[in-house]
């Protein structure tokens, strides 16, 4: 009895002291989703939990960026999100990630049990109990908040810029921006890095290298409820999805469950033709966005309103300014920001999902604030003597940077609302946002026109997109047949759609789908181009830039504008060797695939050659001395034409760049291969052999009288030569592409002349690729400059 009486003396006395912990101590209570406490005395932050089992949502992101695009660790930048409940597990509490790839959707509870056990749920923290009271616990939460969970070391290292771990002495608890609301508490921690730097790009952005210091932020939201309908994806449809595997779905049909993601949106008269919704999606931009950027960036946001108007609500889409005093990383805002970096980069659009639904909680634009520079210099370039009688005339430039901006608002906020790119709509009257938009220049009366360089407004695809994912229907009424119709509509009216794997310059081969190109055919719009930048640079001048600024700065002006055909070059490469073809499904009656005909490669190849032709692609004599050596603090950057001569400008260098983008994309192994298969299927097809034959007839075979031109085509030749032969052993090469090339090889040996002043320099060229081709190495030219996003994005949508 007396042993009895002492154990429960011990065991009150222990829980008397387990439920005093935070008596004393100086405690700023916050009342939220989870009520918490801040320490100041020790910097701790004590989170109390009181729905064990009960499942929300973690979202963690980085409210400051480190300020470099080549790094990507961006303000603003979403992380990784997950469903995750707390459980008790004897004296602590576990974060706990349920396993959402895997699930079993039915009433059968151990079937549902079944799954949960077949497969692993990741703990992602463990909290000792602290106190517990009334069925509350109270942990410390502050071990979990200063992790790195955003993973900037890892993202430093992997871009070897330095290894880097967390200063805990130079780390805080950011309060800031530390705040509970009724469905939502939201963290901020200052983590600061420290490291030995080791790339250029840390040293570049950041005052003392070694230390690098971030604001990670942290977000737990209470999930949404469960009268969100789930809407089927079709492949057709442009719209983004999720997917998982259900193992309760019947075994005749299929097991994984692919969704689109959506905000939620209903009208408040379903009865109504037009209704307003009962909660409009309000997106609001970020007040640090100077005018007129910020007048371009509402205008082109708003677009998508108009697309919501056409399946029936009134005002559902609407942007407006962020409240000053809101956290744009607070998930109960859809938010544009306006990103700085170091240098141009991408922008992007992600969104926070609920990942059970593909319900969309939060959007996120992030839009990079020197990618409108770009757009403006490319405009001076193309226009005749823009400073020729005043520095201030850049309206000109000015109109074409901003209607890009308002292109790229409309077309990242389409991410954010669920859209993938359709890279097929600039073939079809400019028919989406969700294209990548070279600006579109002409010449009228022999002038350059920039007055149509950017569509305005939402496209036709952009309405049957919003229609696909957004339209209410009667409740009577059959949803896939509704959906079904939708896109049956659009396709009969000649809409398509390709997205990004399809498009890409180097693994894609549709015909019509390419990133920053225009027009119906990529040949005649690459020949138009050619036109464009002839008349352009014969009309370059001093004049194309301000009084008293360096010419080193005309050098620069004069770069995007040399290698303006370089995003046609790449759709009329794709053509060559290319397929026609739709996503599509059993009964559409659509095309699912064919080979391009004959006449329309013939075309592309042949635009193809001007581009490799050295009266085309060679800087004209008298242009070169508008070109010194770089003047002093006006070094080069990698935007910058790269030589072999010193600080001399160097115009053959620029050939051989400009000719070796075109044959890197022409003799693409892949594309190669597909030339030999489309000829053995039809003989009247473009063959490889045709086109080795013609590039030797237009290049060892070509000589001219000005000695400038012929150094050039030395240039082109040698860059013809080193892509046979890589052709010849590259291991993606059919057997019967090597053959070929090493045909194409002999040809080219037996056609130089060993006595001219190049001919034995050939010779030994070809020569020591016979006699060990195992050794051969592609050497690259002098490096393009950077190009994409050449005031246009690759908006890498973020799902993960």
């Amino acid at each position: 009895m007396k042993k009895y009486t002492l154990f429960l003396v011990c065991i009150l006395i222990a829980s008397a002291s387990f439920s005093q912990v935070l008596e004393g101590k100086q405690l700023k209570k916050y009342n939220g989703y989870f009520n918490f406490f801040y320490e100041e005395a020790q910097d701790k932050i004590y989170l109390e939990v009181e729905d064990l089992n009960k499942e929300f949502l973690y979202v963690s992101s980085l409210a400051t960026g480190v300020g470099s695009n080549d790094i990507g660790l961006d303000r603003g930048q979403l992380g990784n999100q997950y469903v995750v409940k707390f459980i008790k597990a004897g004296n602590k509490l576990l974060l706990v990630q349920p396993n959402q790839n895997y699930r079993a959707i039915t009433e059968n509870q151990l079937e549902r049990k079944s799954i949960e056990q077949a497969f692993a749920t990741s703990v992602l923290f463990g909290f000792k109990i602290e106190e517990e009271k009334a069925g509350k616990y109270i942990i410390d939460f502050t071990p979990f908040l200063m992790q790195d969970t955003h993973q900037v070391a890892n993202t430093l290292k992997n871009a070897k810029e330095g290894n880097y771990k967390i200063d805990a002495s130079k780390s805080a608890l950011a309060l800031e921006r530390t705040k509970a609301f009724p469905k939502n508490v939201e963290f901020e921690t200052l983590l600061t890095f420290k490291g030995e730097p080791k790339g250029r790009n840390i040293r570049s952005v950041t005052p003392t290298p070694s230390l690098v210091s971030v604001i990670q932020h942290h977000s737990f939201v209470e999930l949404p409820d469960n009268n969100y309908k789930k809407r089927e994806f079709d492949v057709r449809s442009g719209a983004i999805s999720i997917s998982y595997l259900d193992y309760a779905t019947p075994i005749q049909e299929q097991i994984r469950k692919r969704y689109i993601i959506r905000h939620r949106l209903e009208k408040k008269n379903p009865n109504a033709e037009i209704s307003e919704a009962v909660e409009p999606i309000i997106y609001y931009l970020d007040p640090g966005t100077p005018e007129p950027v910020r007048s371009a960036l509402l205008d082109g946001a708003r677009w998508w309103n108009e697309a919501y108007q056409s399946i029936g609500f009134k005002d559902a889409f609407q942007v407006k300014m962020l409240p000053e005093d809101a956290d744009p990383m607070d998930c109960r805002y859809n938010v544009i920001q306006w990103v700085h970096r170091s240098t141009r980069g991408w922008s992007y659009g992600g969104s926070v999902i609920d990942p059970r639904t593909g319900e969309i909680i939060k959007g996120h634009v992030s839009l990079g604030s020197l990618r409108i520079r770009q757009d403006f210099m490319i405009a001076q370039a193309l226009l005749n003597k823009p400073f020729a009688e005043r520095d201030d005339n850049y309206q000109p430039m000015l109109e074409m940077a901003l209607s890009r901006i308002r292109q790229l608002s409309a077309h990242e906020v389409g991410h954010t609302i669920g859209f993938a790119h359709n890279f097929a709509a600039s073939a079809n009257n400019r028919a989406s946002v969700m294209d990548y938009p070279h600006p579109t220049v002409t010449l009228n009366n022999g002038e350059i026109d920039l007055s149509n360089a950017y569509a305005t407004g939402i496209g036709n695809w952009d309405k049957v997109t919003v229609a696909y994912s957004y339209s209410e229907f009667d409740k009577n009424a059959n949803e896939e047949q509704e959906l079904n119709s939708i896109l049956e509509k659009a396709q009969n009216s000649g809409l398509r759609f390709i997205t990004d794997a399809d498009a890409r310059p180097q693994s894609g081969a549709h015909v019509l789908a390419h990133l920053w190109d225009n027009g119906i055919s990529a040949a005649e719009e690459l020949n138009n181009v050619l036109k464009v930048r002839a008349k352009a640079i014969s009309n370059f001048s001093k004049d194309n830039i301000k009084t008293n600024e360096p010419y080193s700065v005309l050098e620069d002006v004069f770069v995007p504008l040399y290698f303006f055909h370089r995003f046609q070059t790449e759709a009329a490469s794709k053509v060559v060797g290319g397929l026609d073809y739709n996503y599509a499904v059993k009964g559409d009656n659509q095309l699912i695939t064919k080979v391009v005909n004959v006449k329309e490669q013939r075309e592309a190849f042949n635009a193809l050659l001007n581009t490799i032709s050295a009266e085309a692609i060679v800087i004209p004599k008298e242009k070169l001395e508008l070109f010194p050596p770089r003047a002093f603090g006006y070094g080069r950057s990698r935007e910058s034409f790269s030589g072999k001569t010193g600080v001399a400008f160097d115009p053959l260098s620029a050939v051989s760049t400009a000719s070796n983008m075109s044959l890197k994309l022409l003799l693409n192994p892949q594309r190669a291969n597909r030339l030999v298969q489309q000829k053995s299927l039809d003989s009247n097809q473009l063959g490889l052999d045709e086109v080795l034959e013609t590039l030797i007839k237009e290049s060892f075979k070509k000589q001219y009288n000005d000695a400038y031109l012929n150094e050039a085509q030395q240039m082109i030749n040698t860059n013809v030569l080193k892509y046979i032969m890589n052709l010849a052993v590259n291991d993606n090469s059919f057997f019967q592409v090597k053959a070929k090339a090493n045909s194409a090889i002999i040809s080219i040996a037996k056609s130089i002349d060993i006595l001219s002043p190049y001919g034995m320099e050939y010779m030994r060229l070809i020569k020591r690729f016979n006699d060990k081709p195992e050794a051969f190495k592609l050497e690259s030219s002098p490096k393009i400059p950077d190009g994409s996003p050449i005031g246009t994005d690759n908006c890498n949508y973020l799902l993960d």
